[in-house]
C-alpha cells in the first residue's frame, strides 16, 4: 500500500475505549478495494510526470518531499543490505532504494499497481527487487535491514499500527521508517472540505495520530525500540507525518 495519498472525505470519528473496532484485516480490504478497483488510473497518473490539477500538484510534490525525507534516514550507500518498501505502490521509492545498491522486497496491496511499478523499475535494478503483491505485514517475507512504509498505514488505529511495528520490528535489523497522518486544525479542515479527489476516487478514512499516544500504543503491543517523530511534510493538501523505530 505504498503511494497511498492521506486525504478522504471526512475524519473518523474518535471512538470509545469499549467500542469494537474493525481489525487490521478488514481495513486491508476496504484499502485493497479502493486502489486496485477503483483509483489505479489516478494513482497512475499522480505518480507520473504526466500533468494533473493545481491540486493533485501539491500532492506530488509533497509526497516527493517525504520520499525523499524518508531515504535521508537511510544510509546513502545501501549495497549488500536487504530493504522491504512496504506499499511500493507504483514504485517511485522502490526504484530510489535500488539506486542505493539495496536488495528490495517491493509489496503492495494492490496486484495493478505493483504491475505498474514493475514496469517501471529502470532495467538495470530488475536483478536487485522482488516484486509481489499480497500484505505487507506477511512473516513470509523474511528478515531486512530496513523497513520503509510511505503512506501505507495511515487509515489504521493505533492498536492496529502498534502491531504491526511489533511485527516488524522483530524482523528488521536497524530502522523502520514510516508515515502517519498527523492531528492537526489544517488537515482536520481539509477533510471537512472534501474537495481534493471526485467523490468516486476519494480513498478509504484515515485515522489522525499523535506522537505521544501512538507511542503509548505501540509499546503496549510489544514494540521495544523508541517511535519518534522525524520531521512533517505540508504541502498543499498533502500533509503526513514522518516517523521512526530504530533498534
Amino acid at each position: 500500500m505504498r503511494d497511498l495519498v492521506p486525504f478522504p472525505s471526512q475524519p473518523a470519528a474518535p471512538e470509545p475505549a469499549t467500542k469494537a473496532r474493525p481489525g487490521y484485516d478488514a481495513t486491508r480490504d476496504r484499502v485493497e478495494t479502493y486502489f486496485d478497483k477503483t483509483a489505479t488510473k489516478t494513482w497512475e497518473r499522480l505518480t507520473s510526470d504526466a500533468p494533473v490539477s493545481k491540486i493533485r500538484e501539491t500532492v506530488r510534490r509533497g509526497r516527493d518531499q517525504m520520499r525523499a525525507l524518508m531515504l535521508s534516514r537511510l544510509p546513502a550507500d545501501l549495497s549488500g543490505q536487504r530493504v522491504l518498501d512496504a506499499g511500493c505502490g507504483a514504485g517511485q521509492m522502490t526504484a530510489e532504494l535500488a539506486a542505493r545498491g539495496a536488495e528490495v522486497t517491493a509489496i503492495d496491496i494492490s496486484p495493478q499497481l505493483v504491475d505498474i511499478a514493475e514496469l517501471r523499475l529502470p532495467p538495470e535494478y530488475r536483478k536487485q527487487v522482488i516484486f509481489t503483491s499480497g500484505d505487507m505485514l506477511s512473516a513470509s517475507l523474511g528478515r531486512f535491514d530496513h523497513v520503509v512504509a510511505m503512506d501505507s498505514l495511515i487509515y489504521y488505529d493505533a492498536a492496529d499500527i502498534g502491531t504491526a511495528l511489533a511485527g516488524l520490528e522483530k524482523r528488521t535489523n536497524r530502522t523502520i521508517v514510516f508515515t502517519v497522518a498527523p492531528r492537526t486544525r489544517m488537515l482536520m479542515a481539509m477533510w471537512y472540505a472534501g474537495k481534493l479527489f471526485p467523490r468516486s476516487d476519494r480513498s478509504p478514512v484515515m485515522v489522525p495520530h499523535a506522537h505521544q499516544p501512538l507511542a503509548q500504543a505501540a509499546r503496549a503491543q510489544g514494540v521495544r525500540g523508541l517511535v519518534r517523530p522525524v520531521e512533517r511534510v505540508s504541502s498543499g493538501f498533502y500533509i503526513s507525518q514522518a516517523m521512526e523505530v530504530r533498534a
